[in-house]
């Protein structure tokens, strides 16, 4: 098994360097048929959403775009794939942080129902009770 590098994913999506960019498109179509293995690990997509969003100015909207035929890849194992599609649901649909979106893909998954946080964005998710420590 190899790990897949934030990279990779950014040369494709973005297409700015064209010899990395058609190197990371041939692995990833080998990834789609099955053809090679590899994982992707949760640091590398918060990496990818963080630079997509922040640096890039990709809408929440263009990035679930960009990611949701990656999560589709036969050949790539990734970590976390349900909580992370769940998350990118809440990312663009309340226009929160991807950070805050995971958090509460995570509570859903694991059942819990309260966060310690002064951050608000939290009161907008109906089932979830913020407190304050």
């Amino acid at each position: 098994m190899k790990l897949l590098d934030t990279n990779i994913l950014l040369r494709y999506f973005l297409n700015d360097e064209t010899e990395m960019a058609q190197r990371s498109l041939l692995l990833l179509e080998r990834l789609a048929k099955n053809q090679e293995k590899a994982e992707l690990n949760s640091l590398v997509l918060f990496e990818c959403i963080f630079n997509l969003h922040r640096s890039y100015r990709k809408s929440p909207q263009e990035i679930i775009e960009l990611l949701k035929p990656i999560f589709e890849l036969r050949g790539l194992y990734i970590e976390n794939r349900q909580i992370f599609l769940i998350a990118l649901d809440f990312f663009a649909n309340y226009n929160i942080s991807f950070a805050d979106a995971f958090n509460i893909a995570y509570m859903q998954k694991r059942d819990i129902k309260e966060i310690y946080s002064f951050d608000t964005d939290f009161d907008k998710i109906k089932g979830i009770k913020r407190i304050l420590p």
